[in-house]
């Protein structure tokens, strides 16, 4: 469950008043949960569908849908309104040939592979997919279609994250859509006194926190250090790195985000750090 809690800390001369959100990742939904169920809007010949997705696709998901392992959501023309678009698909290796359809393996493996896919596609680095409203969920065959052999993965940008009640429409094309210096409406911010009461906004509308930079926790290859070291490391880094960005004022606030062994395990090595925006 998220917790948070207010800190005084003096901060290279300046004073600091920490706020710590800890949540869970949200692409993680999608290959954790082991409901079965389809998503809404549905489309008969895609629900036990043995061959793969249709790459570059759109749809109109909301968040129910995300919630669930597979999804036979009606695809719509990409040039009409729509919340997600498929930007990777495949088979998964033979590896998972004889894997139960709600593995942790075939998880954490999809997990990294939408990853790395979804910071191409979208032009940036693993710091700013990090930071934008924008997310991922990845989708594999139903249970019917497993037990017939299909081994398919199906990767979706959408239009939104794990605190959205709806989602944003995506552009036509949302590929690159981060490149270069992205719009604030892509970037996450969030309304509230403190963090984790907060409400995820695009950073486009009034907003009290904006996501600000990231901090690298560990490598790829390293066992997990430990929920204190994370969070200390983090708090540490984020202290430092948001007062940099302020201009080091007498007195500003930041939070900043961790995640646990879990999300580790899955292949994320980052934390995320927010300002706390003048008034």
């Amino acid at each position: 469950m998220p917790h948070a809690r207010l800190v005084a800390r003096p901060a290279l001369g300046s004073r600091a008043r920490l706020i710590l959100i800890v949540l869970p990742v949200l692409a993680l939904l999608g290959a954790c949960s082991d409901d079965p169920a389809q998503g809404g809007n549905i489309d008969p010949e895609q629900v036990d569908a043995v061959e793969a997705p249709v790459l570059g696709a759109c749809r109109l998901l909301a968040p129910e849908d995300v919630a669930q392992p597979s999804n036979a959501t009606r695809i719509v023309d990409c040039a009409e309104e729509h919340t997600a678009q498929t930007y990777a698909v495949g088979q998964l290796p033979e590896q998972f040939d004889d894997a139960a359809h709600d593995s942790e393996k075939v998880g954490a493996w999809a997990y990294r592979t939408c990853s790395d896919a979804f910071a191409k596609f979208l032009g940036a680095d693993e710091s700013l997919v990090m930071r934008t409203l924008l997310t991922w969920a990845w989708f594999r065959p139903s249970v019917e279609a497993w037990d017939d052999g299909a081994r398919w993965y199906r990767c979706d940008v959408v239009g939104g994250g794990e605190h959205s009640e709806e989602y944003l429409p995506l552009p036509e094309d949302a590929k690159g859509l981060l490149t270069g210096k992205p719009k604030d409406e892509w970037m996450v911010c969030a309304v509230g006194p403190t963090l984790a009461g907060g409400t995820r906004v695009p950073c486009s509308e009034p907003h009290e926190w904006r996501a600000v930079s990231t901090i690298k926790v560990g490598e790829p290859d390293e066992p997990y250090p430990g929920d204190r070291v994370v969070e200390v490391t983090t708090r540490d880094f984020c202290s430092e790195s948001v007062g940099a960005i302020l201009g080091y004022p007498v007195d500003y606030e930041f939070a900043y985000t961790w995640f646990h062994e879990a999300e580790w395990e899955a292949g994320n090595r980052r934390s995320v750090c927010w300002a706390k925006t003048p008034d």
